[in-house]
């Protein structure tokens, strides 16, 4: 091989080596980037759970403030304590409505095992079989975001 030829296949592995340095470069910086995006995700991701946490928590103290009222007056009517206590228990389902999860009325409704659990079925010749008969736990929720399924006691056919 001539010197010129020598010289230009010197020069062509040399361009190709820098070439590659620099990919392996950029190949680098490009992970480094990436795992700094994951990182920031991460902790934006942990802030917003942080944060939904804390408003939570923030919509169940006035509940727990009139908890604290009511057992304060526990010598009290009765009949007072109980209005207290459905006030709280109020109070408590519209937070939960307020977060996406309202509390269904399902009494009377076809049994729907999306939104139902059963947990007992009796005759009743004035139902129609598949109705719910008794809402023993009330279900919260709807469709993709139920909390939770309600239990009930269905009609069953004669």
């Amino acid at each position: 091989m001539s010197d010129v030829g020598a010289a230009s296949a010197s020069s062509a592995i040399a361009d190709l080596e820098a070439g590659l340095a620099q990919a392996q470069d950029q190949r680098l910086r490009a992970l480094a980037d990436a795992d700094n995006v994951r990182k920031r995700c991460a902790a934006q991701v942990s802030r917003a759970a942080d944060e939904a946490r804390a408003a939570v928590a923030a919509e169940w103290l006035p509940v727990v403030d009139n908890l604290e009222r009511a057992l304060e007056h526990a010598e009290a009517d009765p009949d007072a304590i109980i209005g207290g206590v459905r006030t709280v228990r109020d109070q408590a389902v519209g937070i939960l409505a307020r977060l996406g999860f309202p509390r269904r009325d399902d009494l009377g409704a076809i049994f729907d095992p999306a939104r139902h659990e059963a947990i007992g079925v009796q005759n009743d010749p004035g139902a129609d079989p598949g109705t719910v008969l008794e809402v023993v736990r009330a279900g919260y929720g709807d469709g993709a975001h139920q909390l939770r399924p309600a239990q009930v006691v269905v009609a069953k056919a004669d």
